[in-house]
């Protein structure tokens, strides 16, 4: 069974459509996996192979199309009547003679719809160049678009119930990030420190379960805290040591990620220096964000409220996320960063990551938020400050 009601969908829907009929697309064909979820429910752990989700401009209801022993999963996941999911034989699968974009323009040729505007996500982790010939190949008569931002725009507006798994995930992260700031010390393993994360991620609450999230835990330490995204180590952890921690919970594919750096034994100044510039301008930056501004208007505020400090942050400071599988939960639409015009609107949720890597340490602490009617909320209860031990 879905997640959501049959009536979310069919206003994700509508409001897709919409967009696909100002661009002057008449059939969509979505391949993101969260694209995917978003449209139909489907979720299954089969994006290694081709797969995707059409949508079409005059028709009720998308076709899910995939590896035929996937079938069963869209049936069960998925809202959509079993005429509309159409599984092709395994022998598509890795094939160097035939592909699933082939099978994928059979359907479109079968239902009429050979000659359309199509509209594909050119640039994701999931439609490749072989992908794209093929359909150009089979499909001759049709006009190609690029509609990768399509229904990622429409996704960043999320709805009370989409909000409502955000906290949940918020619950998990919160006992992750309390987990791990609990078992790493001095002498214990970095990998199971890692272990014990893992844990608290999928074992989640006492009232339910966590979820897989789309990026593996970040937790680098000692000089592996100069660079962003690293993971964990054989090492064992070092009185002296840097932690960072980017983790995060996540329940049906929604998240919540959340950052936190720990110090082992007695921070250094200029450690707790920028530790206490960086809170202080994340919590007035906070309290500037409300529907109405952009999204370049909140990284001015971050970098006025740090003005004077020796923190300077080249990179963007939070970008939008929310529904997504690996390798990232950011829905790669909005950035709070100068040349971003996006305009704040309640419903939409970002995570905001100042995150500083120097030569010699780095320090995170971050925040997820959404926007409200009049300001915005933080969807973590967590103290931001630097952690010791």
């Amino acid at each position: 069974m879905p997640v959501f009601e049959k009536n979310e969908f069919k206003n994700r829907l509508k409001r897709i459509k919409e967009k696909m009929d100002e661009e002057g697309i008449e059939v969509l064909l979505a391949t993101h996996p969260a694209n995917m979820n978003y449209v139909s429910g489907y979720d299954g752990w089969s994006f290694y192979v081709h797969q995707g989700v059409l949508i079409f401009i005059d028709r009720d209801q998308p076709v899910w199309f995939g590896r035929e022993q996937d079938s069963n999963g869209a049936k069960i996941t998925t809202w959509l009547n079993d005429e509309n999911i159409i599984g092709y034989p395994d022998d598509y699968v890795q094939s160097l003679i035939k592909h699933p974009m082939d099978f994928m323009s059979d359907i479109l040729k079968d239902l009429g719809y050979e000659s359309s505007n199509i509209g594909v996500e050119m640039d994701n982790y999931y439609f490749t160049p072989r992908a794209l010939n093929s359909i150009k190949e089979n499909l001759p008569e049709a006009i190609i678009k690029d509609a990768n931002r399509l229904i990622p725009l429409v996704r960043q507006i999320k709805s009370n119930q989409e909000l409502k798994y955000m906290k949940m995930a918020s619950r998990i992260v919160e006992k992750t990030m309390q987990t791990a700031i609990d078992v790493i010390d001095e002498g214990v393993r970095e990998g199971d420190a890692a272990g014990k994360v893992y844990q608290a991620q999928i074992s989640g609450t006492k009232e339910f379960s966590g979820d897989y999230t789309a990026i593996a835990p970040i937790m680098p330490s000692a000089e592996r805290t100069t660079t962003a995204h690293l993971t964990w180590t054989d090492r064992k952890y070092q009185k002296g040591d840097v932690v960072l921690l980017e983790l995060a919970g996540s329940k049906y594919k929604y998240h919540a990620p959340l950052s936190r750096t720990l110090y082992i034994g007695d921070p250094p100044e200029d450690l707790s220096d920028i530790a206490k510039v960086v809170v202080e301008g994340l919590n007035k930056t906070l309290d500037f964000i409300k529907p109405g501004v952009t999204c370049e208007e909140v990284e001015q505020k971050w970098r006025k409220s740090i003005s004077g400090s020796k923190v300077v942050k080249e990179s963007r400071v939070g970008y939008s996320y929310g529904l997504n599988y690996p390798p990232d939960w950011g829905e790669h639409t909005a950035s709070l960063r100068p040349g971003d015009k996006t305009i704040l609107k309640p419903g939409m949720t970002f995570h905001f990551m100042p995150g500083i890597w120097l030569d010699e340490f780095g320090f995170e602490n971050s925040e997820p938020f959404y926007v409200t009617e009049k300001g915005c909320e933080t969807f973590v209860d967590f103290p931001r400050k630097l952690f010791t031990k």
